[in-house]
């Protein structure tokens, strides 16, 4: 499984669970984000690596990259795509997930888009014909900020405290600023990891069980994996 983000913590606030739970299980889980973070309101690039290297060590991934695409700076063009492409055929798995397509940063949304291009142009033989074709075999989109009605739905209930710890890893995201100078209230601040959580207890509601997260898919489920 590749997983990918435009920012360090958005997998694991979207699919945590998800990817705590294929990692038990044996499969080989990666992450790539596609910008260092470098304009967050709070922490810095280095921090920022710091902690999603702890994230990725909590879940147990087998590798965490990132692009270094520029942080607001996301477009569906050339070489955005052809370096998303490009990390596909390198890593070749067989399914990618991307942000949901509708969110309430603009950076989620064009990941999602440009991942969705690079699957598509990373199994054509004559696109870059020096690496690889590799064809994914499914492309799922998964929820950070605004969820909508989930094609498929994942029991996340026993890993849902490693999803927990990937989260609070990312200290200077999630942590209070009080009494900090070098930090400010955002939204990720004021309570964002209780409303994660709330999310996925609403939807393991829905199948009877604790947690729960969602996905949406645009080509019909095949049952590739444990989802």
């Amino acid at each position: 499984m590749l997983v990918f983000g435009a920012h360090a913590d958005d997998a694991e606030i979207g699919m945590g669970g998800t990817i705590a739970k294929h990692v038990q299980a044996g499969y080989r889980v990666a992450v790539c984000d596609l910008t260092r973070s470098e304009l967050s309101s709070n922490g810095t690039v280095e921090r920022r690596q710091v902690e999603a290297a702890a994230a990725a060590r909590i879940l147990g991934l087998a590798e965490r990259s990132n692009l270094g695409l520029p942080d607001r700076g996301l477009f569906v063009c050339r070489e955005q795509i052809e370096a998303v492409a490009m990390e596909i055929r390198r890593l070749r798995p067989r399914v990618v997930f991307a942000p949901y397509h509708v969110d309430r940063h603009p950076d989620h949304v064009l990941c999602g888009q440009i991942v969705t291009e690079a699957a598509f142009n990373a199994k054509l033989r004559r696109y870059r014909p020096e690496a690889e074709a590799v064809t994914v075999e499914s492309v799922y989109y998964y929820y950070i900020n605004d969820a909508a009605e989930p094609d498929l739905m994942v029991d996340i209930s026993a890993c849902y405290a490693l999803k927990q710890q990937a989260l609070r890893a990312y200290e200077s995201q999630f942590d209070s600023p009080a009494g900090r100078e070098d930090a400010v209230w955002t939204p990720l601040n004021q309570g964002y990891l209780e409303r994660v959580e709330a999310r996925d207890r609403v939807l393991g509601l829905r199948r009877q069980v604790a947690y729960a997260e969602g996905f949406a898919m645009k080509l019909p489920f095949m049952p590739a994996l444990l989802l």
